[in-house]
């Protein structure tokens, strides 16, 4: 039994690493798990960064030579097809796609991550506001990562339509040291604080410069940061945190799992503010690695970090409060000691891949979408 894949967004074999793919590929490998055979019906990017008529002209029309294509291909050649299946649907790219294919093909459209923002219904992004809603509105199950999307998703809910609650979740199996004991902190010395993050303009860079501005209000206390990444903005992101010297370094982009998982098990704390974050995977893959988080509560963020148990959340753009909570913990050995191991429990128990898997059985099966006949949830 096959399913027809589409992320609008960020195709999963993408060449850029980001935290879209990561997950895009988390859901290919979940869908597989359930014994589906998973196509990528379609590569196309419905991304507009700068709007205008004439460019979501464009990428309409792209998108129908797309279904065109599809549609003449023998799509069940090798079996009944259980549904479409797209992830991250929202006003900078809308699905143009599935909807319509799966009305054509008669079978359900399942969206994995669909946002609502009603304040997009007039301005530049009004059309893809529009669109999205129209995509949003056809999907006969909608699997929610976040309590802040589903607030929004239920107010406007069509009847045929169920909403289930998917928390955001890892694959345990890509990270070889997740889960393994970690050495007792030190009672002084420096803390080895890290983060992972792509360098580009916007809501990164926006990230980077509160933590730089965090990080200013530390005092006398002892620390080093590990910044992994790299990008566009690399030259303004090393700019921001120039001052403090070789107290920051900068490996650069590291996405071999085991290489970063080395760095994320042997640091003793995690620190992203994540302006604007819809929930951020690399928060669940620090916390597999026992690593405490601390971070700022925009968007889903707190679904992904229980606050005071596995790290610390405080108000979004409140600097001195994350300078607070950041300091709190490098003084707190003990206290980042009980948080670690909450933090590995946490995802063991809760967000690891199979767990995600059971879940995503029952709401196909709810919704009447087919299992395989292999699947655990058949």
């Amino acid at each position: 039994m096959k399913i027809l894949f589409l992320a609008p967004l960020k195709p999963p074999d993408h060449p850029v690493p980001s935290g879209e793919r990561t997950v895009a590929r988390l859901f290919l490998k979940l869908l597989g798990r359930l014994g589906y055979e998973v196509e990528l019906a379609s590569r196309l990017r419905t991304l507009v960064r700068q709007p205008s008529p004439g460019a979501w002209s464009d990428v309409q029309e792209e998108a129908r030579g797309e279904l065109r294509r599809i549609l003449a291909a023998p799509v069940a050649a090798s079996g009944p097809i259980a549904c479409v299946f797209t992830y991250h649907v929202y006003y900078k790219a809308p699905d143009l796609i599935g909807p319509t294919l799966a009305a054509a093909l008669g079978v359900p459209y399942v969206i994995a991550e669909a946002s609502r923002a009603s304040k997009r219904a007039t301005g530049p992004y009004a059309e893809g506001h529009r669109l999205s809603e129209a995509a949003i509105d056809h999907a006969r199950l909608i699997l929610t990562p976040t309590r802040h999307d589903r607030a929004a998703l239920e107010a406007m809910r069509p009847p045929q339509q169920r909403i289930v609650d998917l928390r955001p979740f890892l694959d345990l199996g890509e990270w070889p040291l997740a889960g393994m004991p970690r050495p007792a902190p030190a009672p002084r010395g420096i803390t080895s604080l890290i983060t992972v993050a792509m360098m580009r303009e916007g809501d990164k860079l926006a990230s980077f410069r509160q933590l730089s501005d965090a990080l200013s209000l530390l005092g006398d206390r002892s620390w080093h940061l590990t910044v992994v990444g790299d990008g566009p903005a690399r030259e303004a992101v090393e700019a921001l945190f120039a001052s403090f010297g070789n107290r920051v370094s900068f490996p650069g982009a590291i996405v071999e799992r085991p290489a970063l998982g080395r760095l994320l098990a042997d640091a003793d704390l995690f620190v992203w503010p994540g302006v604007n974050e819809a929930f951020g995977a690399v928060y669940l893959e620090a916390q597999a690695h026992g690593l405490p988080c601390v971070a700022a509560g925009y968007g889903g963020i707190p679904d992904v970090i229980c606050d005071d148990v596995t790290g610390r959340l405080t108000p979004p753009g409140d600097i001195a409060a994350l300078a607070t909570a950041i300091g709190a913990l490098i003084d707190d050995p003990a206290g980042r000691a009980s948080m670690a191991t909450a933090a590995s429990r946490f995802i063991a128990a809760e967000r690891d891949l199979a767990a995600a898997s059971d879940s995503v059985a029952r709401a196909f099966h709810l919704a009447g979408i087919a299992l395989p006949a292999s699947s655990p949830g058949a």
